[in-house]
């Protein structure tokens, strides 16, 4: 299944972005390497079905890196408690956690900016 990578495409991805430099922090200390959140954006784009232009791709992957940072500081994820506390048992986001609907709002109005 293919899926037309609109608005909330965009800002799905970019949560997924944000999120899992989350992660990363958590986890080590220290960001993801731009490699590393290209590979991320694979990975989110072959569980969706998301084929966007690598334009936009790689926009959504700057918006992250830039986005990230000021996600922590609103939601002090630090630890990866709390970071695990926004995911499935199947390891995707879960959009039922208020703090995972609120990142994704935080990104979506990022998006408009654009």
């Amino acid at each position: 299944m293919t899926i037309v990578f609109d608005d909330e495409a965009r800002a799905e991805m970019l949560c997924y972005l944000v999120v899992g430099e989350l992660v990363a922090m958590a986890r080590t200390g220290d960001w993801l390497r731009t490699d590393h959140l290209v590979e991320l954006s694979l990975v989110w784009m072959g569980a969706n079905g998301a084929h966007p232009e690598w334009r936009d791709r790689i926009s959504i992957v700057r918006m992250a890196v830039d986005l990230a940072p000021d996600v922590l500081v609103t939601f002090g994820l630090r630890t990866e408690e709390a970071v695990a506390s926004l995911f499935t048992d199947g390891g995707r986001l879960d959009y039922r956690v208020t703090l995972v609907s609120q990142i994704h709002d935080r990104c979506a109005a990022r998006l408009l900016r654009v």
